[in-house]
């Protein structure tokens, strides 16, 4: 072969290289056009592992919250302390009698809503400052059962709450993979959509419902449902060891509160609840009739808004107001 086809086969390959670059280049900045009004649900839970999350040393929990830091996400601040906290935006007491500390996700976290809005800021609120009460936030998006009470064991002892509130979601017998993605996925919002895009295609055709992929992750010999019963077991011990009294707060799939299907759900986490002797509060029956217009923090985000903040909180605050000389 002479040197002259070569040549031509090299030229088009850097030609369609380029204009491949190029168009992916013009898609890129389409796409975080179209985003930066922050109504997409996906970017804006890509920038939150993108700008306060960071990849943990231990394995299980796959990432942590960066320390003392702030971003804006869904058009809403999140701030998190010297602990990987969420702020409150009110200055907590100074010398406080109880120190109640939340566990959970990003239904915890509160994910689109305002600091003050949040379940834990709301239950600050309800106790006075003479009460010596200090509600703190330990919400972790992307967390199970398992994550946040490893990372309670191993980062946040030293705070010695008084009371631990695990604010339980449906999702946190799941497995979750660790992650951390590729290149492209960690710096493209084009390739995030696309990745998203071919994922929720291949769910819709596998012909599973969520209620299905539920019932198979609530199997008593399922490895995620496994994890997060010996993850309430643990926690249970070490509370019973010291004295913390311990709550389980048992949070809705809110996709469909009306005709809702994960009933069986909250039956088997409350009785691993009774028998590890959590004092146990359903979240369903004061959300029930609220509808997705009602109560998502924006359309195509299952996360309760402010409503449901306060709805929580209402239903929550009755088994903490109570005396601290009651265990």
């Amino acid at each position: 072969m002479s040197n002259k086809p070569k040549a031509n086969i090299l030229l088009t390959g850097v030609v369609l290289l380029l204009s491949l670059s190029i168009s992916f280049g013009l898609g890129e900045i389409v796409v975080r056009l179209k985003n930066s009004s922050m109504k997409n649900y996906d970017i804006e839970m890509w920038r939150y592992a993108k700008d306060l999350k960071v990849r943990s040393n231990i394995e299980v929990l796959g990432h942590e919250h960066i320390p003392s830091k702030c971003a804006t996400l869904q058009s809403v601040e999140i701030c998190t302390d010297e602990f990987g906290l969420r702020r409150q935006t009110k200055n907590s007491p100074q010398v406080s009698k109880r120190r109640i500390l939340f566990l959970g996700s990003s239904v915890t976290l509160g994910w689109g809503v305002p600091e003050s809005e949040t379940l834990t800021s709301r239950l600050q609120a309800k106790f006075s400052k003479e009460d010596g009460v200090e509600i703190l936030n330990a919400g972790i998006g992307n967390y199970n059962a398992i994550r946040y009470v490893t990372r309670f064991k191993s980062r946040l002892t030293e705070l010695q709450p008084t009371d631990i509130v695990v604010h339980y979601f449906v999702r946190d017998a799941e497995t979750l993979d660790s992650g951390g993605g590729n290149f492209l996925l960690r710096n493209s919002e084009l390739a995030v959509m696309s990745w998203i895009a071919a994922s929720r295609y291949l769910w819709q055709s596998s012909d599973q419902t969520l209620e299905q992929h539920y019932k198979g992750v609530y199997q008593p010999d399922a490895p995620g449902f496994i994890a997060m019963r010996n993850a309430l077991h643990e926690l249970a011990t070490y509370a019973r060891d010291r004295g913390i009294r311990i709550y389980l707060a048992m949070t809705p799939d809110v996709h469909d509160l009306i005709d809702y299907k994960f009933g069986f759900i909250h039956d088997k986490v409350r009785a691993i609840a009774d028998d590890e002797g959590y004092k146990y509060v359903d979240l369903y029956p004061p959300m029930k009739d609220l509808t997705p217009e009602d109560l998502w923090a924006m359309p195509g985000d299952p996360h309760p808004n402010s409503l449901g903040h306060k709805v929580m909180a209402d239903a929550i605050y009755p088994i903490l107001a109570i005396s601290d000389t009651k265990k």
